[in-house]
């Protein structure tokens, strides 16, 4: 039985890979298609008003045969993905450096960032959410549930602006903003400088995900006070907490880390706001950057990116699922 689990969990593996091919694929077509059908010209872009009103024909030619602007889009598309499968995503026209090396400093901080909210999140929402469900109908429940509600209509950009106004601008406890202190040099920057910088930002990116797994939580461990042996053990007078570590924190962890791996998507796409707001030199920042100055090739790295950060989260939460729930692990070997 241990060889046939092993072989299910191989084969999803198997499968997750050549989906995860198959995404990536599908977003290279969509975002170059969309690239492509826009109004910016990346030579423009890369010369500027300046540089293209003084430029000759002959160096016109030569940069539009290097942007490949001068081909049809099928062949440009090809060669843009043969070039990026062996490692050469372009020319950055914005930071006047190969994309792959933007994305290498940036991605640092973007994951930094990302993963110190993604644990902020997953233990305050799994604490919120199993206070709620073991205190249900008390006013403490009544409080985190439409805390919840409040913070998933909450837009992201918006908390941040707040979080930026009463913590950086009043109260004077936090940097208003980048990821180091403004003025000093890197080899001067210490760990805790960069992390002043950080915290900021990831509580806030934190409230993101926070609102959906503290309800979940809360309605899973409304389910498990609800069993029978939860009502056996009251009715023989089992104090509450070894009644809830011995019972329901046993019960709800797992559910609750397995949906604390698919929130790395909603995660991912609030970077992009709170770096924007925070001015954090993170993926998002620069992403941002890249639409508005029309740069192309970084763009598309960044998507492509992207994708397999989200696609990554969602198969690890499947994966967990799996494990958790061998019909599931099932079901995915015989679809």
């Amino acid at each position: 039985m241990a060889t046939t689990g092993l072989r299910g969990i191989a084969g999803y593996l198997l499968k997750s890979l050549t989906r995860l091919i198959l995404v990536l694929a599908a977003v290279s077509v969509i975002s170059f298609v969309l690239v492509s059908e826009s109004p910016i010209d990346p030579v423009k872009a890369y010369v500027g008003e300046v540089g293209l009103a003084n430029m000759n024909q002959e160096t016109y030619a030569k940069l539009e045969a290097y942007f490949g602007t001068n081909v049809s889009p099928a062949k440009r598309y090809l060669n843009w993905v043969g070039d990026f499968a062996r490692g050469d995503m372009g020319q950055s026209l914005l930071y006047r450096q190969p994309v792959s090396t933007v994305i290498k400093e940036k991605f640092g901080n973007t994951m930094a960032l990302m993963l110190l909210a993604w644990v902020l999140s997953g233990v305050g929402a799994f604490v919120l959410g199993l206070t709620a469900g073991v205190f249900q109908g008390s006013w403490l429940d009544r409080i985190i549930k439409n805390y919840s509600l409040v913070l998933a209509s909450a837009p992201t950009f918006w908390l941040a602006l707040v979080a930026l106004m009463v913590f950086s601008v009043w109260l004077k406890i936090f940097p208003i903003g980048f990821s180091v202190p403004l003025g000093v040099s890197s080899s001067e920057v210490t760990i805790w400088d960069s992390l002043y910088h950080l915290i900021l930002p990831a509580l806030t990116l934190s409230l993101a995900g926070n609102a959906s797994i503290t309800l979940h939580t809360r309605e899973k461990v409304i389910d498990i006070m609800g069993e029978d042996y939860i009502l056996y053990a009251r009715s023989r007078g089992q104090k509450l907490w070894p009644m809830v570590k011995g019972h329901v924190i046993r019960n709800v962890t797992l559910p609750a880390i397995t949906l604390q791996f698919a929130s790395i998507s909603e995660i991912f796409g609030g970077s992009v706001l709170v770096e924007q707001v925070f001015s954090f030199p993170g993926l998002g920042q620069a992403a941002v950057r890249a639409g508005i100055g029309g740069d192309a090739p970084l763009l598309l790295g960044i998507a492509i990116i992207s994708a397999a950060i989200v696609f990554g989260g969602n198969v690890a939460a499947n994966i967990l699922y799996g494990l958790i729930d061998p019909k599931i692990r099932r079901r995915g070997r015989d679809a």
